[in-house]
């Protein structure tokens, strides 16, 4: 954790005069002679709020404002990620909102500095010597402290006893120093447990104390200054935290000559493999000192810096401000996509492109096609040719309807648009043509319509029909659920890639509840558009009329002519006369197929933009399904997931 910016500055001491003498006050801090302007209690803290200011008398205060939102935006990312991450992850972001209002319902105008190190490594010493006095035992005996000190140099500011109890120091345990300090005023200092200690429970306090101090100053010793738990245990993890981290060698005194500086080197050296930045050259980071607190070289030095250190009063939120950064840092595999995400514009057209064939729009409008022709046929054929059309209507119905009295049929045999189809939506080769039969359905092919078998039974056998074999009902639909099956896991791939795990499973899981009715829902778009093409165009048009009015003039003449020959030859007329009959006779009888021909080569293009037009209608339909079911849920989650992502970039500072 480390310096500040600052540290180089020269620091101005405050005004406020700093408690003297040695003595233990049950209850509060210890003061002496001039307990006056010692620490005083504080009650009610637990009930104020992060939002107020520190102000003359008072200890409240509010975070900093360029901590503010990010604490808020962590707050919000909490809240919006518990039904998508686990609570384990969440936890460490929900200590360090807890810590933070905890710290700002407390003292803002003192500064929580702790002296940390292994055994032996002089901390009680350098403890006393800040402090100026005995305040924490020193002795050969490992190890020496059981429990943490503090030293309070009040300056006259209340609040300090609020963060005493947040810390558990018990109250025989707090002191204050032994001289008057006015460039330390507002500094609690912590003579922690040894990191290293034999005892379980004076680890688990260094531990929790770390957790919750605004600063600490590591002191290690010649010896083990590169002891590998230190390193390892805690500088590595908390390098995050250099900004409020003091790394002092003590016992100085111990080594010869130049090997001070060497040792110094070298421990700048290991804290910088260890990614502790350094504070050197006016830049922030960690204060790296050598001292010896047996003999006060470079005590004075450290009591300079912590004075400096004291007096910006932003320990606190460079320390909270370390905490977000750090489960910012641990929170981003969860909210940093890998690349650019969301749904292409190519990958929803091809998740509408399979909803189609699934439902067979292709299919669809080829059929709706034929029937517009089979409609023009009727409607412009000649008399004789609409005769054959309904003989053939007739055999096709019987032929139904023994399919079905055998058992070897679903339904009538014959259905109307969409019913004809494949697996690729491609329309059954065996169609009805501009004849109008419809015998030649597809007998085997694995996928049928998905129309139910429930909304093709209800359909009267009508003479328009197609003839499309027996594959039908049940096992259409369950032809057509892999389809849109594989539609929906690939557009729910195509929107979770490059997203972090817990939203990528987010968005399969949308996609995949979304997907639940999709084939029932898509059944009743087909059978809907079925129902619409169910009587063929709305408007017929006026050329068939006219078509219609030519057929039967030419019917007339065809007749006309038969019988004026029929005449002739039985002497009913003149025979001379028979060519009078040949002419109408061969101009009904050639003119009347001829028209035929004629208006079907005519209504190919109306029929084909017919048969367009249906396509692109059940199309729209059931691409309108897929996105109500499936695209909407899916990009609900990816705006939910850009909103966290928002939120995690606030919160990260980035």
């Amino acid at each position: 954790m480390g310096g500040t910016s600052a540290r180089g500055r020269a620091g101005q001491g405050r005004g406020e005069r700093a408690a003297v003498g040695g003595e233990r006050v049950d209850g509060g801090v210890g003061h002496g002679t001039g307990g006056g302007d010692d620490v005083g209690l504080e009650d009610g803290l637990a009930d104020c709020g992060p939002g107020y200011k520190w102000v003359p008398g008072g200890a409240r205060r509010a975070a900093e404002e360029g901590l503010r939102p990010r604490l808020e935006a962590l707050r919000e990312l909490i809240a919006l990620s518990r039904s998508r991450l686990d609570e384990m992850a969440l936890d460490e972001a929900g200590r360090v909102l807890e810590s933070a209002d905890e710290r700002y319902r407390l003292s803002g105008e003192h500064t929580v500095v702790a002296l940390a190190g292994a055994t032996g490594s002089g901390k009680s010493s350098l403890f006393n010597a800040l402090a100026g006095a005995s305040r924490s035992e020193v002795g050969a005996r490992r190890p020496t402290t059981g429990e943490p000190v503090a030293c309070v140099w009040s300056g006259g500011r209340p609040g300090a006893e609020g963060l005493l109890r947040r810390l558990g120091v018990p109250v025989h345990r707090r002191h204050t120093p032994a001289q008057g300090s006015p460039e330390l005023a507002g500094l609690v200092l912590l003579d922690l447990p040894d990191h290293d200690s034999a005892a379980t429970r004076n680890r688990e306090q260094v531990d929790r104390l770390l957790g919750l101090v605004d600063a600490v100053i590591w002191v290690v010793d010649p010896e083990k200054y590169a002891d590998a738990v230190l390193h390892e245990r805690y500088l590595r993890p908390l390098a995050g935290y250099a900004e409020v981290t003091f790394v002092v060698l003590n016992q100085v005194d111990r080594l010869p000559g130049d090997a001070a500086d060497q040792v110094v080197d070298d421990l700048r050296r290991l804290l910088d493999e260890d990614g502790l930045a350094l504070g050197e050259h006016g830049e922030p980071g960690a204060a790296v000192m050598a001292l010896s607190a047996a003999t006060g070289e470079g005590v004075a030095e450290l009591r300079e810096a912590l004075g400096q250190f004291v007096a910006e009063r932003g320990a606190a939120d460079r320390r909270l401000t370390a905490d977000v950064d750090t489960a910012a840092d641990r929170l981003r595999s969860a909210y940093v996509a890998d690349s650019r995400v969301g749904l292409t514009e190519r990958a929803r057209e091809e998740f509408d492109d399979r909803l189609a064939e699934a439902v067979g729009a292709v299919a669809t409008g080829r059929a709706a096609e034929r029937d517009w022709l089979r409609h023009a046929e009727r409607a412009c054929g000649s008399p004789w040719s609409r005769l054959r059309c309904r003989r053939k209507d007739r055999r096709a119905r019987r032929r139904g309807a023994v399919r079905t009295a055998d058992g070897s049929g679903h339904g009538t045999g014959e259905v109307r648009i969409g019913a004809p189809r494949t697996g690729t939506g491609r329309a059954a080769s065996g169609g009805s043509g501009s004849d109008g039969s419809g015998s030649g359905g597809p007998s085997a092919g694995p996928v049928p319509a998905p129309l139910s078998a429930r909304s093709l039974s209800a359909r009267s056998v009508s003479a328009r029909s197609v003839s499309v074999g027996s594959v039908r009902g049940e096992d259409g639909r369950a032809a057509a659920r892999p389809v849109v099956e594989q539609a929906v896991r690939t557009v729910a791939g195509e929107a979770a890639q490059g997203l972090p795990t817990p939203w990528a499973q987010a968005v399969r899981e949308a996609a995949v509840r979304g997907a639940e009715g999709l084939p029932e829902a898509l059944d009743a778009v087909a059978a809907e558009a079925e129902e619409t093409l169910w009587l063929g165009p709305d408007a017929k048009p006026r050329w068939w009329t006219v078509a219609a009015a030519l057929q039967g003039l030419l019917f007339v003449l065809q007749v006309v002519g038969v019988l004026w020959l029929v005449g002739a030859v039985t002497g009913v007329v003149d025979p001379t006369e028979w060519l009078s009959g040949l002419l109408p006779a061969v101009v009904g009888s050639v003119g009347g197929p001829a028209l035929t021909w004629l208006s079907g080569m005519v209504a190919r293009g109306p029929a084909r933009r017919y048969g367009q037009e249906a396509e692109r209608r059940l199309r729209g339909a059931a691409a309108g399904c897929g996105r109500a079911r499936v695209l909407e849920p899916v990009a609900a989650e990816l705006l939910r997931y850009r909103e966290v992502r928002e939120r995690y970039a606030v919160a990260s500072g980035v």
